[in-house]
């Protein structure tokens, strides 16, 4: 553990203008250790893999000085509970927050009117408390007025009265008519929507979390509600890493839409074409976002873009700052050799050589096989039939969409074309492909296209998220040289593009080798796990103490970061 005899103070200063703390939550507490580091997610490490799992086990395993807690933030208990990574030492801890209304449907429902202990006159002032603090921040981005109510009325240590109770009074409805006729929903459908963020807000914010130096969200929503609350709950610090827009990401989902579509702050207000229902429910990720941004000591992107995007969700460019992701470059030597092997097979057999394509990705709609199965389709008609996809990723997320995938390979005529491989161990198996090719509708900074470009391999893919500065932007070293391209991206949804720009790589062995060297070297000089992970170190020990942070500019901390543009 690290710490300041400031910091300490401060914190028993802190504690002293606290109310008692219930017995109830001393021994919870006594259960879990203190940490350096509690990361708070949703529904992944590491219980699930996945990308952002993948760094989190990074974080942890390559900064062993620091003592880790993990907050799994799941659905309900039938969710997946067995432990994929094999925790590391420093990890004292792992705990699960359950956000199903079922998981804690006992202690929220017991709570009646009588509970609050208020009059019918103090009920309606506090009606309107709430409200006006719903407009503070969705009028004025004021938080503390919220703040205070959740002091008073969710948090485990300080809470007065259950807040929640509220929602069942006759004052609390009529105070909803009255303040917010824009809903345009029914009182009854207006109560079991506010019910489901009463419940959702009682099932992040009701408990108190183990005590951490630093809480570092891995997504907007309800992680990041959860460390900052419990920063702000501990007198510690909250840290915030945004892998992909998960306000946009969320809404775009609630309304079936293109994923690679932008959302803003106001779209809640301003679109036309949504149901009530869903207006509420866009409103409340997105002024969660904005709820939660101004708790944050820094913010993390994975690429430039994002902080631009993320800007228009309400974001604060002044403490946010760029961490990609990173690879030990030297997991990769020997498929790397392997790699350089075969292009000099390749360049002697010539048009003798099936060109090994690797879809590398879960088969489900947002990654866009179906869409690549199609470009595949015409790059055999169009002369390129020495063409091979290999399908490697889990087959049952979505049953239906694979068995969509299986038809069209079949109608197709692909089947000698294309080979599904399901849930492999993708590094074992890298140097038997050529080309990686990416179709998704939504990326962030993809592990997968990292890891091929370790080995050497060429991308074809989308240009979306963090993939114009993995493949595309030429990249300035610091000893004054740029290194090109390793690529080419397209439009998602653009199967004939895609086609092209895949007959055009392959179609060309001198720019297939020049992509294919740019693609290590990118990772040499931009990429390289060691540098990403002491930026990560650095950054935990200097938010750790937030009387240094208050004093330190993102231009100060620009020194921790590695130079990728």
């Amino acid at each position: 553990m690290y710490g300041t005899k400031k910091t300490k103070a401060r914190r028993s200063a802190l504690s002293q203008d606290r109310a008692v703390v219930p017995a109830a939550v001393q021994a919870a507490q006594a259960d879990y250790p203190d940490v350096d580091v509690a990361i708070v997610m949703e529904s992944t490490y590491p219980y699930l893999k996945g990308g952002v799992s993948a760094v989190v086990h990074d974080i942890v395993t390559h900064n062993p000085d620091l003592s880790y807690g993990i907050i799994h933030i799941a659905w309900d208990s039938d969710a997946p509970s067995e432990d994929l990574y094999g925790m590391p030492e420093n990890v004292l801890w792992v705990r699960t927050v359950y956000l199903s209304l079922q998981e804690h449907r006992h202690d929220f429902m017991a709570a009646t009117a009588k509970d609050l202990g208020l009059g019918p006159a103090e009920r309606t002032a506090l009606a309107h408390r709430l409200f006006d603090a719903l407009y503070a921040l969705s009028e004025d981005r004021d938080v503390d007025p919220l703040w205070q109510l959740i002091d008073e009325g969710f948090n485990a240590r300080t809470r007065r009265y259950p807040l929640w109770a509220l929602l069942g009074t006759r004052e609390f409805m009529q105070a909803l008519g009255e303040r917010m006729p824009q809903l345009n929903l029914s009182l009854a459908d207006s109560f079991w929507t506010l019910r489901n963020f009463f419940s959702l807000a009682y099932a992040v914010l009701g408990e108190t979390m183990p005590r951490a130096r630093v809480y570092h969200a891995h997504t907007t929503g309800y992680a990041s509600l959860l460390g900052a609350a419990a920063a702000r709950d501990h007198g510690t610090s909250f840290l915030l890493t945004e892998h992909n827009l998960y306000v946009r990401d969320t809404v775009n989902t609630l309304l079936e839409r293109n994923m690679a579509l932008s959302i803003t702050s106001e779209d809640y207000r301003t679109f036309d074409d949504v149901t009530a229902e869903q207006r509420a429910w866009m409103a409340w990720w997105i002024e969660m976002g904005h709820f939660c941004y101004p708790s944050a000591a820094l913010i993390t992107y994975l690429y430039p873009s994002a902080i631009t995007e993320a800007a228009r969700l309400g974001t604060d460019i002044d403490k946010s700052v760029v961490v990609p992701n990173g690879m030990v470059i030297a997991e990769f030597e020997e498929k790397y050799r392997a790699r350089l092997a075969a292009r000099t097979r390749l360049a002697k057999q010539g048009d003798n050589h099936t060109w090994h394509l690797a879809y590398i990705a879960r088969v489900v709609p947002i990654k866009g096989l179906l869409d690549l199965l199609s470009s595949l389709d015409l790059l055999r008609r169009h002369g390129f039939p020495n063409v091979h996809l290999d399908v490697l990723g889990p087959t049952e997320h979505v049953p239906d969409y694979y068995e969509a995938c299986l038809a069209k390979i079949e109608s197709l005529g692909l089947q000698d074309h294309v080979t599904v491989h399901g849930t492999v161990h993708v590094r074992e198996r890298l140097d038997e492909f050529d080309l990686l090719v990416l179709p998704s509708y939504n990326e962030g900074q993809p592990i997968v296209v990292l890891e091929a470009m370790a080995a050497g391999i060429p991308t074809v893919g989308t240009d979306v998220g963090g993939m114009r500065q993995l493949v595309g932007d030429p990249l300035p070293t610091a000893d004054g040289r740029t290194v090109g391209p390793c690529g080419e991206l397209v439009a998602a949804g653009d199967v004939q593009q895609m086609a092209e720009r895949i007959r055009a790589v392959i179609g060309d062995l001198d720019r297939y080798a020049e992509y294919a060297d740019n693609a290590r070297t990118r990772v040499e000089e931009f990429f390289q796990m060691h540098e990403i992970m002491s930026s990560y170190n650095e950054i935990y020990r200097t938010v750790g103490d937030i009387s240094e942070l208050r004093n330190l500019s993102t231009t100060e901390l620009d020194y921790l970061l590695p130079e990728v543009q």
